[in-house]
């Protein structure tokens, strides 16, 4: 397997934050794409970003190809159209509300992924699976595709039903990954920097 590429999910409606679009929220002097692209960046090949309306940004940028807002599966299922058209085998996903995630994420998910045939990992912590955070075969991008076209959504269903890897990561302070749902965790996340 090449390095895979990666995928940073920037979909979601933020409606916790009265509609604001997590991406441009800023923390520590820097907007949370820009974090998350510098933490991912030196683990990948190469990265885009999911997003269903114009965010700031030089990357390029992938709209989910479903219908409605099916949340992070159709946004990976739009990273593993975009990674075939790059020829690429993998990408691994991360969500951008995420800024503290691992720096070594994509090296474990690699190792994790290891014991599954296509080579599909999740992260977990001790508190449980943390799915948006994975690496994900290219070569499942048609049973992924009809799991969202029988109106399936949970991230946990689909990759229990693919027998997914799981990769382990130690309970850390800050935690890594905390994410920012509400105005209290990014004035949380503001005081761990």
């Amino acid at each position: 397997m090449r390095e895979p590429l990666g995928l940073i999910l920037s979909g979601g409606l933020g409606s916790r934050m009265g509609g604001a679009l997590k991406s441009d929220l800023l923390l520590g002097g820097a907007t949370l794409l820009a974090r998350v692209a510098d933490r991912l960046e030196p683990q990948v090949a190469g990265l885009v970003v999911n997003s269903n309306v114009p965010v700031a940004t030089k990357l390029p940028v992938v709209a989910d190809t479903t219908p409605e807002n099916f949340g992070p599966l159709a946004g990976i299922l739009a990273g593993l159209d975009w990674a075939r058209e790059q020829n690429a085998t993998h990408i691994v996903s991360v969500a951008v509300d995420t800024p503290f995630f691992p720096c070594d994420l994509v090296p474990q998910l690699l190792m994790a992924g290891l014991a599954h045939p296509e080579g599909l990992a999740v992260a977990a912590t001790t508190d449980g699976l943390h799915g948006t955070f994975g690496i994900w075969p290219v070569s499942l991008r048609d049973p992924l595709s009809a799991f969202l076209a029988d109106g399936q959504r949970k991230v946990s269903t689909f990759t229990q039903a693919q027998n997914a890897a799981i990769a382990q990561f130690p309970d850390t302070s800050p935690p890594s990954f905390f994410n920012i749902n509400t105005n209290d965790d990014l004035n949380t996340a503001a005081q761990w920097l």
